[in-house]
């Protein structure tokens, strides 16, 4: 059942979940045998980082982190911060959707909130994280984090001009989409369920459901780890703020 404003509870809570169950096989790293997500950066695995900035959201009631059907790392690295439930799927949205089902199984409520966050967004910020809940906790629908387009946007021919420009497309309006995405748990279970394995994000799921969600300024080092030269940035950008600490 979609939840909407008129069924807001004074008891909401937040939860976190953290799909983890992907390859990364963009990566392309060194770090032989290990999903990307586990690979090292600043010193321990990129999903650590991420989960740093996860604990020190108070408002937080629980964090999951969804992972593969055999997965064992975090066997090596156990915390009592996050729950881990091995149900990740085929795809991201399967992974999500799974999730949201073991959050339910363990106690959570359909009007409950969750915040969906990409564990190779591992420079994401506490302060970033409550900037969302602030903007989208009174909000009917939830929203994003996201970032106006900044560059000329090109499109790619199709049909043996692949590699060539085809058209400049307008960037007034556009937007990155990144993550945390915040909302019901309910109503982003229906939408998941709507959209199909398919869709890359939960705000695509959303509007699947005619919603739309709140665009909310995200940071431009919230960037998803994804090529090989992303992690001599991400080294970068983590050194920095230790050095301003």
């Amino acid at each position: 059942m979609t939840t909407s404003s008129a069924n807001i509870r004074f008891s909401d809570r937040f939860f976190a979940l953290i799909p983890c169950a992907g390859q990364g096989s963009r990566a392309g790293t060194s770090g032989a045998g290990l999903s990307k997500q586990y690979q090292p950066i600043g010193g321990q695995a990129m999903v650590l980082h991420t989960l740093a900035a996860f604990r020190a959201i108070e408002r937080l009631s629980g964090t999951l982190v969804v992972v593969a059907p055999g997965d064992r790392f975090f066997d090596r690295t156990p915390d009592p911060f996050f729950d881990v439930a091995a149900c990740g799927g085929a795809s991201r949205a399967d992974s999500v959707r799974n999730g949201l089902q073991a959050l339910v199984q363990a106690g959570a409520q359909a009007w409950d909130w969750v915040l969906v966050h990409d564990a190779a967004r591992c420079l994401i910020t506490a302060a970033q994280i409550n900037r969302l809940i602030a903007a989208c906790e009174n909000d009917a629908v939830g929203g994003l984090l996201a970032l106006r387009l900044p560059d000329t946007l090109k499109c790619e021919g199709a049909h043996g001009q692949q590699g060539r420009v085809a058209a400049t497309l307008d960037r007034s309006g556009k937007w990155l989409a990144q993550t945390p995405q915040m909302f019901r748990i309910g109503t982003l279970l229906e939408a998941l369920t709507v959209a199909g394995a398919s869709v890359t994000d939960e705000s695509s799921a959303m509007e699947a459901l005619g919603l739309a969600p709140r665009l909310v300024a995200g940071s431009a080092q919230n960037f998803k780890v994804t090529y090989p030269e992303d992690f001599a940035l991400a080294e970068a950008i983590l050194a920095s703020r230790r050095t301003l600490a």
